[in-house]
This record gives C-alpha cells, structure tokens and sequence, in this order.
C-alpha cells in the first residue's frame, strides 16, 4: 500500500509506544519519516526503515520552541517539508491540585498543548503552498472527561481539542484538515509501569491489569498503537477530507459511560 507515497510524516514522540506504532503505519503505506524522541532513536529508526522508505530523527526538546523550529526546519531541509504532522510528544504527572508542582504543570503544557500549536503554526504556510496537508493531533480521552489528581494533564488534552477546532476552522476551505483522536488505556511502556506497580503492591499481575482497565475502559481491553496509526492512516486518505475538526475517541467504551 502506497497511498502515501511521496508525503511527509512528522510525529513527534515516535521512538516508542504510540508515536512509533503511529510511524509504522504511515511508513508502510509509502511516507518518508521524521522520527522524534528522546530513548533508543536508532532502534526506531531501524524499525522503521524496514518499510523502506527514507527515515531521519532529530532529538528536538518539545518543550522548547526555538527546538521545535529546529526540528521544522530539519523536516524542510531533510524532505522539503511536512505534509503529515502528527502531534504525539506527550508527559504525565499525577497530584492533587493543591500538591501539584507548579514546575510540573508548566512543563505538561508546554509538551502537551504549546508544542502542538509550535509545529502546526510552522508547517501550514508550507501545506498551504502545497495545496495539501494532514494534522493528527493525539490528544487523550482525557480531553473528553476529567479523572482526579490529573489536572495539568486534562487541562492540556482539552486545550489541545480546542486548539484542533480551531485549526479546521482556519482551513475549512483548503486541503488541509485538522483532527484529533482520543485514546483510552494504551499499553505504552508508561501505562506497563503502572500495572507493574500495582502487581507488586498486590502480587496479582493479572489482576493488575484488570484492575487498571476495569476502572475506566469498559471492553477491558487496551488500544493499541497499531489501532491508532491504522486510524491516523485513515485520517489522510481521501476518503476523511472533509472529517475536519473532529475529536474521534477509541477508547473501549470510556467516554461512553
């Protein structure tokens, strides 16, 4: 399948979980890939290149614009430009709000909301001058519904809902469109630490993972990253040009109850 043949995808956060399922597929249907991340970027970038198109990585700090501008312009110098940005880099911090680290929130935002809108407002002029253009933001079920002691997380989640809206909006009568997508429990080597922690408290691994699921997912299931970049795939084919400005939740069932 090579209905990407041509195109260029950045994701951002694509040397693991769900930015690298999300890379795997774009690549397999033909795109050339800008990888980001921090960890085993060689591995990715191995990984990847299996599909057989071109694949680069740049280790740009999606807390910091004058990075993220870097990691642009490497995209325009290595490929000629973005056509498909995929919008993943994404951190975590659990506390009540009282007890949430003021330097903790500032950080979430920045790489969870403020880099979206950094990598979106410097790859349209190019999609516009190519007539032709992809945003995928991941964005979280979280950017649908509220969980306790998460509140930078969800602040920034719907924030970036928001920011999607209106970038389809701003592009409603061109090629471009913008959407986001909201995943439930994905089984990333973040969400594993979680259900290692609670099989050690417990020592019911099992359980666990049950356990962790059945509080919010009703399908008791994890997404997966493949399901998300078969989803993302979608999004930037012909037949989603005019799904623009939509928050499509897989989620298992959570935003349903």
């Amino acid at each position: 399948m090579t209905i990407l043949s041509g195109k260029t995808a950045l994701v951002t956060g694509s040397t693991s979980g769900i930015g690298l399922g999300v890379a795997h597929c774009l690549a397999a249907a033909g795109a050339n890939l800008v990888l980001n991340g921090f960890g085993d970027a060689q591995q990715a970038l191995e990984a990847v290149r299996q599909h057989g198109g071109q694949v680069r990585h740049h280790p740009a700090d999606m807390s910091k614009p004058e990075e993220i501008a870097a990691l642009m312009a490497f995209a325009e110098g290595e490929f000629g430009g973005v056509d498909i940005l995929v919008n993943n880099a994404g951190i975590q911090h659990v506390a009540p709000v009282e007890e949430f680290p003021p330097e903790r929130w500032d950080s979430i935002l920045a790489i969870n909301l403020s880099s979206a809108f950094h990598t979106i407002r410097l790859a349209l002029p190019g999609m516009r001058r190519r007539n032709w253009g992809r945003i995928v933001n991941i964005a979280s079920v979280h950017g649908l519904v509220g969980s306790a002691q998460k509140s930078a997380y969800v602040a920034a989640k719907h924030g970036l809902l928001g920011l999607t809206k209106v970038v389809a909006l701003e592009t409603a009568q061109t090629p471009i469109t913008c959407n986001a997508i909201c995943p439930g429990w994905v089984l990333t080597p973040l969400v594993q630490q979680q259900i290692d922690a609670r099989a050690l408290a417990s020592g019911d691994p099992v359980g666990a993972r049950h356990d962790l699921l059945a509080e919010k997912q009703p399908s008791l299931e994890f997404v997966t990253p493949e399901q998300l970049g078969a989803l993302v795939l979608f999004l930037c084919s012909e037949s989603a040009s005019q799904v623009r400005g939509a928050a499509w939740n897989m989620d298992g069932g959570w935003a349903a109850q």
